[in-house]
């Protein structure tokens, strides 16, 4: 069965394709439904087989070109298909209520369910496979599928724009991973994973140090590291919200999944990779939660979200990697441990909070923080559902975020404690980055909450129709489940975490280590659990103390004015002033505000718009420079039959002097190296 699995699932999609055409609009959302949920099972039996009974691994004959295609399912394989298959199924049973609001666009629909598949059968794909060659061409399907359902509103300039732009950036990644495996194709005469580690263990630390450095900067555009970050926050609020909760919650995380598995294939001077890797995912975590805060669109919130987190799960991988270079099994166990927990933590929280904001997007049309306000009262299942991510999200017990955070800061704590001066130094400095990044998610979430549920409509003009049936809220709750379950239960998934982390390579006292850091974390389970006890019958007695009793109710913010009150509520960008005022030397927040004047003075009007410094310097102002500079040559585009006739003998005449010109600068070097 194991050995069939890449067959079947493949076989299940292209069987999908065939199939459409004869369907209607319900009928294609129905087969998708099927299709997916038995990719997932099959999946999902695999993966448990692998941690049950060891990885597996065979080969198909291949080609001339790519060689024997190796696949191989182990440890690292099986726990990111289970993070994907379980987001994609959520997903997609969400998605199938969400599209029911795009009834009247068949075609799309038919397309949108099609690239759906092909983009889980490829992340699947990509997850199993050992060679660079066949690698790069399923790369490139996940690429173009993953486009298909981000621009399902193509009709929109600002969805065909963000689609444009990751479709460039998916091939920028697409190149530099390119030129990492025809490294070692060149060198080896190989496409398989295997010779990428007998290659850089027979030459200097530098040549894997510089090949991993490339497979990184490919791997990082997908995860959206800093300064490859750029598609993430125009991608994510273009496309339907079930699309943007499996972006963010697993197919950013491929890219996570290729750093790790060159971390282990890779062998070079771990301590300057950890280091390296530190550094970048700082700056990232750092970088992505500060934007996050001055967003007034909710899902371009989220995305910079996403960014943030990325550089959580990097920090861990960094502390893991200089555990390997140093030799020590508690970073080690903490840093890869706690990434790889992450990792799930994040897909689970991130795509709840992308469906809670798909409900509220279709109840009231409108992704505008300023505008929204008293959700709370018309949607209070996606309230709760939200409010339950955002603690998760923020690093709160007894949520999911909370234990892998917690094994996180663990490394960091002991890497300070256990290096010299400088690399304590260096790692402290990262350990105040992750404070941080912490404090700064909570006043981007109480941010996001408040404005968003409390409160009354900010716009009073705006309608409001909430769906939260069944089909929407399961999948939600789901998740809720699993975010729940983790943080008072992390023990039951560690055993799964440190069978990953002992791919890493064992250290002397690895194996203590690992019993000692699960003892510790079931035991951080178990106070999680009783702190969410002494919650519960906290809000419990205090409920029956207030019953029966008598109690007013009053416009929030009424003050004693007796008008709409509404207006004097917190906006989005209030409730972050101070904050906004502290880092604008950071950050770049143009403003527009006009100034009451005169006896009968006109609306003030206050608007800031934020934007990134890093998209603004690496994209927009090259751009607009190419474009000035195709502009001088626009007399050359002018109509004229006999001009291009003339353009094309000119070109055809330097094609011939080519060879020439060669010639004589070959000659010339030639007579400089005599003399």
């Amino acid at each position: 069965m194991e050995k069939f699995f890449a067959e079947i699932v493949n076989l299940l999609a292209i069987t999908a394709v065939w199939v459409f055409p004869f369907l209607r609009t319900k009928g294609r959302g129905i087969t998708t439904l099927l299709v997916v949920t038995l990719q997932v099972i099959l999946s999902a039996f695999v993966a448990f087989s692998v941690f049950s009974h060891g990885p597996i691994e065979f080969s198909y004959p291949g080609s001339w070109i790519s060689g024997e295609i190796s696949v191989k399912i182990d440890y690292l394989s099986a726990w990111f298909m289970l993070i994907m298959s379980f987001t994609f199924l959520t997903g997609t049973w969400y998605g199938f209520q969400y599209m029911k609001g795009y009834r009247d666009r068949s075609r799309e629909i038919a397309f949108h369910a099609v690239a759906l598949i092909f983009t889980y059968t490829s992340l699947i794909d990509i997850c199993i496979v050992q060679n660079g060659f066949l690698l790069l061409v399923i790369w490139e399907i996940m690429a173009l599928s993953s486009l298909v359902v981000v621009i399902f509103e193509h009709e929109k300039k600002e969805t065909i724009k963000a689609g444009i732009n990751y479709l460039i950036q998916s091939h920028i990644c697409i190149l530099l991973l390119t030129i990492g495996f025809m490294w070692v194709k060149i060198k080896t005469g190989s496409f398989d994973f295997a010779a990428i580690t007998e290659y850089t263990a027979s030459q200097p630390p530098s040549f894997g140090l510089g090949l991993f450095l490339i497979f990184f900067s490919g791997f990082a555009i997908k995860a959206g590291f800093v300064p490859f970050h750029t598609w993430l926050p125009l991608a994510h609020p273009a496309a339907p919200a079930h699309i943007s909760g499996i972006m963010s919650g697993v197919i950013i995380k491929i890219g996570i999944y290729g750093i790790v598995r060159m971390l282990l294939l890779v062998k070079t001077d771990m301590i300057t990779v950890g280091y390296f890797i530190l550094a970048v995912s700082v700056i990232t975590g750092i970088y992505g939660v500060m934007l996050a805060i001055v967003q007034h669109n909710l899902k371009k919130l989220l995305a910079y979200h996403s960014i943030e987190n990325i550089g959580i799960i990097g920090i861990g991988l960094g502390i893991g990697a200089l555990g390997s270079g140093y030799g020590n099994s508690v970073m080690m166990v903490c840093g890869y441990g706690g990434a790889l927990l992450h990792t799930l933590n994040h897909s689970l929280f991130k795509s709840l909070l992308f469906f809670a904001t798909g409900n509220i997007y279709q109840a009231i049309h409108s992704m505008n923080i300023e505008q929204m306000g008293g959700l709370i009262k018309k949607m209070p299942q996606s309230a709760f559902l939200f409010l339950i991510a955002s603690l998760a999200i923020c690093g709160l017990p007894p949520f999911n975020g909370f234990v892998s955070e917690f094994l996180i800061y663990s490394g960091l704590i002991k890497g300070v404690m256990a290096t010299h001066y400088l690399s304590s130094l260096t790692i402290l400095l990262a350990l105040i980055g992750l404070v941080l990044i912490g404090g700064l998610a909570l006043l981007c979430f109480t941010k996001a909450f408040g404005v968003v549920f409390l409160g009354h409509s900010r716009n009073k003009e705006q309608e409001c129709h909430p769906d939260e049936n069944a089909g929407r809220v399961v999948p939600m709750y789901a998740i809720a489940f699993f975010i729940i379950l983790i943080g008072i239960l992390p023990m039951l998934f560690m055993p799964v975490i440190m069978k990953q982390v002992s791919m890493f390579g064992f250290i002397a006292d690895q194996s203590d280590v690992i019993n000692r850091i699960t003892g510790i974390i079931t035991t951080t389970g178990w106070c999680s659990a009783g702190f969410a006890v002494l919650a519960i019958i906290i809000y419990y007695v205090s409920q029956k103390r207030i019953s029966g009793k008598y109690s007013v109710t009053a416009p929030t913010w009424g003050c004693g004015y007796t008008g709409d009150a509404s207006g004097m509520q917190y906006t989005a960008s209030s409730y972050v002033r101070s904050y906004r005022k502290i880092a604008g030397s950071i950050l770049k927040v143009n403003k527009h505000k006009s100034e009451a004047t005169g006896l009968y003075p006109e609306k003030v009007v206050h608007i800031t718009h934020p934007e990134d410094r890093i998209e603004s310097g690496l994209i927009d102002k090259p751009l607009f420079l190419l474009r000035w500079l195709l502009n001088r040559f626009a007399f050359l585009q002018n109509g004229n039959i006999q001009a291009y006739i003339l353009y094309g003998l000119i070109f055809i005449g330097f094609v011939l002097l080519i060879p020439f010109i060669a010639e004589q600068i070959s000659d010339f070097f030639k007579l400089l190296i005599r003399i």
